[in-house]
């Protein structure tokens, strides 16, 4: 197999840029840096092209690594024939690989086996041939044996029958049409195991739906319906045709004597052995390709999630939210250094005395510490934690508003033994009202340091494959640090450590050098770290920043390998660096980018790339996203009626709709049916993470909220005259649109 070539075709691109991603991933370069300053070798691949790639290229290889496996196993069987090798070669997917060689695979003790040592394997033979005159129980007298342990003609006809049974099962042409006939017309189906219990699961008490047209969200649920124990789940498989299909195959002769034994053999044959292993792959396939689609949403929802825009220059107080022990407090200055913690107790179990308490030691704080924005978190007691508040900003002169924000992953955080040795002194509670705060001063950098799987990002991701939805998630957090880059002087190592090219261990190394050398002014400070060598410093450089350095090229994503080209181009516009950087930005003018390129020595996509950044130098990428909703005021659910048209923020887009939050604490649902007048296949192509939309109450009920964007659309003719229907914004000041609370919150089906 040509791996690039089928690569090359996968993914839609020029063979040419595959081969050099391959060079470049072979050469130990990580996906950011190959997609930010390998533009030229790759043609531009961007992050997410490049981990497909990546992902291809390592199935692929283990592939031919089974292959080869396989052909040297049946090799030294003896066994291997010019067409088995060239069909074992060709086969593009490892469970192919598997039906080739499942009949010369080592096998445990199976009825055939054992039939076979009982000399039965001639007698199958002859049934198999469909030649003999002779009645079946004539020619099975010669296999008679007390030895052997066969002593009946019914023995000996049963014994040859598991052979031909197993030796149908083996073949590899009939699986595969068998495999693909049951994807086609298929049902999957599922019965409650008890109808009278109650569950979330009701939806699959008895369902039925055909297996290639089963959706992702479907599978998972049905998957931990079973495993709780709630549903019964099934394959049904065209059975009758299948059986009809092995006849016609295996049935070449219509020989009265053999036919009879041959049905049976090939109904055992589907029935014990192939039909429940292909149910086995059927649903391992369609849980991988779930779980494939899943981990996409998850990625897309966990990269919005750290992509949220820092707000910057603010007194944040952090708030965790809580009945019996209390709301636990903190005040952050903003850089992220604790100021004050301590805890109030304004929730049940309370009373008037201790609200009244409570509303002082806010004053008093809000009041000292300047405190400009409360982060609170969502979980236990937010709704009422929410309503103290907005009870405290009519009370007070200053101006103070308020974020619900996603608090998943800060309970594992506080106990960790990173938050120990960042808050030695603090309890897990202390600690996490500390994350809260921060996660809105910089959400990239607190939400680092939370293993992905623990931040909430979707549905069913503890059901899924962990080491695949591990790597996947680090993934995005990789490309997102690399995307926005780090400022080597004040970076965690939990956050040095997605940088490309940094290890755990080079990451502390970082730290450690800097706490015992003073801040880095140079970029190629890095190479006196310990561990950090000319590859690791190619890799990383880009993506670190110093501030205020000796060079202010090193504030900016432009790369160290390409600092002579800059100042060459400098040099051309007639001013120097530290003219540029010094009286600000000056407009750069080229007029022919190709020759000026080649003049520099570098490719034609770098030089962009740099005039780009050197427009806006050190930019954040974050600036372009959706800032968080500022909020002085609350909406109750109980002021919800149906036919009300509300803004709302997304907050999770799944395979079935959207969650979106409309200020009532509870995320309402838009299902993907109510999303769009057209027809769409995935509510992804519609709506994003942190996207401000207009949607109409459907209705509320049991705690539930659906919503319609549809609805909408379908009276847009009348947008201006809404018949008196309330519209309620949350834009309280400036053009903030999107928040962090309650962000892929937990979902039930």
């Amino acid at each position: 197999m040509d791996i690039i070539q089928v690569i090359t075709r996968e993914l839609n691109v020029e063979k040419w840029q595959v081969e050099a991603a391959v060079k470049l991933i072979d050469e130990g370069c990580t996906i950011p840096f190959i997609s930010r300053y390998r533009k030229e070798a790759t043609g531009t691949l961007n992050d997410e092209q490049l981990r497909n790639l990546n992902e291809r290229l390592t199935y692929l290889r283990n592939l031919e690594d089974k292959k080869a496996q396989v052909l040297g196993s049946i090799e030294e069987q003896g066994k291997l024939t010019p067409e088995l090798k060239k069909q074992i070669e060709a086969a593009q997917t490892l469970v192919v690989v598997e039906d080739l060689y499942r009949p010369y695979r080592p096998k445990r003790r199976t009825r055939a086996i054992i039939a076979r040592e009982k000399g039965l394997g001639p007698l199958a033979d002859i049934i198999l041939l469909q030649m003999t005159k002779k009645p079946l129980e004539e020619e099975a007298k010669a296999f008679l044996s007390e030895e052997k342990e066969v002593k009946t003609v019914e023995e000996a006809i049963s014994g040859a029958r598991d052979i031909l049974a197993e030796h149908i099962s083996d073949e590899a042409d009939y699986r595969i049409n068998i495999r693909k006939r049951t994807m086609d017309k298929g049902t999957i189906c599922s019965t409650a195991r008890d109808e009278k219990e109650q569950s979330v699961y009701e939806m699959y008490y008895d369902f039925e739906e055909p297996v290639k047209k089963l959706a992702g969200h479907r599978v998972l649920a049905l998957n931990r319906g079973e495993k709780e124990k709630f549903l019964t789940v099934k394959i049904l498989a065209p059975e009758e045709e299948i059986i009809r299909y092995l006849e016609k195959q295996v049935i070449v002769r219509d020989n009265p004597n053999t036919t009879p034994v041959l049905k049976e053999a090939i109904e055992d044959s589907y029935k014990r052995l192939i039909g429940p292993a292909i149910e086995r792959e059927i649903r391992s396939a369609l849980t991988e390709a779930a779980e494939d689609g899943a981990i996409h949403v998850f990625g897309k929802n966990l990269e919005q999630l750290l992509m949220q825009p820092p707000i910057a220059g603010q007194v944040v107080l952090g708030w965790d939210p809580a009945f019996r022990t209390g709301c636990k407090l903190a005040v952050v200055d903003p850089t992220g250094k604790i100021l004050d913690t301590t805890v109030i107790y304004p929730t049940a179990p309370t009373n008037e005395t201790k609200i009244r308490a409570a509303k002082e030691t806010l004053k008093k704080l809000i009041s000292k510490y300047h405190v400009t924005l409360i982060s609170v978190g969502n979980g236990t007691a937010s709704r009422e934690s929410e309503q103290i508040i907005v009870e405290l900003l009519k009370e007070i002169p200053e101006k103070v508003q308020y974020v619900i924000t996603n608090e998943a992953g800060a309970s594992v955080y506080s106990a960790s033994k990173l938050a120990t040795e960042e808050f030695p002194n603090f309890d897990v509670g202390q600690r996490s009202a500390a994350s809260i705060a921060r996660r809105l001063q910089d959400p990239l950098a607190e939400l680092v340091k939370i293993d992905p799987k623990s931040i909430g990002v979707g549905q069913y991701q503890h059901d899924m494959n962990q080491k695949k939805l591990g790597e996947a998630l680090n993934g995005v957090v990789e490309d997102c640090v690399n995307k926005v880059g780090v400022d080597l002087n004040t970076a965690s190592a939990s956050l040095l450590e997605y940088i490309s090219g940094i290890s755990k261990a080079i990451a502390k190394n970082i730290v450690a050098y800097r706490e015992e050398n003073g801040r880095f002014t140079d970029r190629r400070e890095l190479l006196k770290v310990a561990k950090l060598g000319p590859k690791a410093f190619e890799q990383c450089a880009g993506f670190m920043r110093i501030q205020g350095g000796k060079n202010p090229l090193d504030a900016t994503s432009v790369h160290p390998e390409s600092y002579e080209a800059v100042e060459k181009l400098f040099a051309k516009q007639g001013f120097t660096k530290e003219q540029y950087f010094g009286d600000g930005p000056t407009a750069i003018y080229i007029k022919d980018y190709k020759k000026l390129a080649e003049e520099l020595g570098i490719g034609e996509i770098t030089l962009h790339d740099i005039i780009k950044e050197l427009g806006r130098p050190g930019r954040d990428p974050r600036e372009d996203m959706p800032k968080p909703i500022l909020r002085s005021d609350v909406l109750d659910m109980k002021d919800l009626k149906e036919g009300m048209i509300l803004k709302g923020t997304v907050r999770n887009v799944i395979d079935f709709g959207a969650f979106v939050d409309i200020g009532v604490h509870q995320d309402g649902l838009v299902h993907i049916s109510q999303i769009a007048q057209k027809r769409i296949e995935s509510p992804a192509e519609v709506l994003k993470a942190g996207q401000e939309v207009n949607v109409k109450v459907l209705k509320v009920e049991n705690g539930k909220i659906s919503l319609s964007m549809k609805a909408l659309e379908e009276v847009a003719s009348e947008e201006e005259d809404t018949s008196g229907e309330e519209v309620v914004s949350y834009k309280d000041e400036g053009d903030a649109t999107t928040g962090l609370g309650a962000l892929l919150a937990g979902l039930k089906l």
